[in-house]
């Protein structure tokens, strides 16, 4: 496979991905807004765009202000609008390796773009992230239905199992400083689809320590970060052995990375999540730059094994 096709894969896994949640992240601080009269609503803005990782602009950071900087501005890559159109973009680079299903979904969903947010603008926002939550969800299924299991199938899981790790984590973050009781936490399982399967796990209400350890910890749950890692942890693997290493090497710097991070997570106490949470969700994401960079140079850089980087025919 060509290096180039394998990056743009990699790269719409995560651009997809970073479109859902962030739609999921700006549903959860919107309907907080809106709920809770007392809030700081310029405070609550700027909280959330440096979860984010961007720096606060000099103009309002309310509500509407944030929508507008992380769902409709087209030149921010972090934004809805900003990662649809580059997932696209990746999708007509590798043409010829994703099935016609999967192109159609991502270029409706582009080409619907600015309908979507005029509707959004007369109705509300919730109607745009409605959206982007049923197209994306769409394009996972197309994926998982209509592209063989081979390594571009694994590129693109891949690279939308590490953006999971990351999204999840920044989801927590937006509301890490919750009260335990808040209902806040209720709207946070509900924006990652994991409201009712928490409930079918603990059967009792919904408490902030077991919201936590649900999302970070849970095997079974394929938004959580455990099962993410461990899904990231799986494709490096089979990605190596299909360059003819042994099944158990671990010079994959990157494979080496996400292993020791599941370890480490996966037998940490209930207590310990909750006291480390903040340091945790910043180690989270430094993890998931990391692996990043290590794949881009294993399998993506100029200078990659030739089984990568095929030169292209004449």
């Amino acid at each position: 496979m060509l290096s180039r096709v394998a990056e743009s894969l990699f790269w719409i896994g995560r651009y997809s991905e970073r479109a859902e949640h962030t739609a999921r992240i700006l549903d959860v601080h919107v309907q907080r807004v809106l709920e809770d009269p007392w809030l700081d609503e310029a405070s609550a803005g700027r909280e959330l765009l440096a979860v984010m990782g961007l720096p606060a602009p000099d103009g309002e950071t309310d509500s509407r202000g944030v929508t507008e900087l992380l769902a409709f501005d087209p030149d921010n890559p972090s934004s809805i609008t900003g990662a649809i159109c580059a997932a696209r973009e990746n999708a007509r680079g590798a043409r010829d390796v994703v099935s016609s299903e999967v192109w159609e979904c991502l270029n409706a969903t582009w080409n619907d773009l600015s309908h979507s947010e005029q509707l959004a603008r007369r109705l509300g926002p919730h109607v745009f992230f409605r959206t982007i939550r049923e197209r994306t969800a769409m394009l996972a299924g197309l994926v998982d239905a209509t592209l063989a299991r081979d390594d571009g199938w694994r590129f693109l899981v891949l690279g939308r199992s590490l953006e999971r790790v990351d999204m999840t984590g920044r989801l927590l973050s937006s509301s890490i400083s919750e009260d335990p009781a808040s209902q806040s936490w209720v709207s946070l399982l509900r924006s990652c689809g994991a409201h009712e399967a928490y409930l079918r796990t603990y059967r009792r209400a919904v408490d902030a320590s077991r919201v936590a350890e649900f999302l970070l910890l849970d095997r079974l749950f394929p938004r959580s970060v455990y099962w993410s890692l461990s899904m990231a942890e799986q494709i490096l693997a089979e990605l190596d052995g299909a360059r003819g290493r042994a099944r158990f090497t671990l010079d994959d710097k990157a494979r080496r990375i996400v292993g020791r991070t599941r370890t480490e997570l996966e037998f940490r106490s209930v207590d310990e999540l909750v006291d480390d949470m903040p340091d945790l969700l910043v180690s989270l994401q430094r993890t998931c730059s990391t692996v990043s960079e290590a794949v881009t140079t294993r399998y993506f850089a100029r200078d990659a094994p030739r089984s990568w980087a095929t030169e292209v025919p004449a």
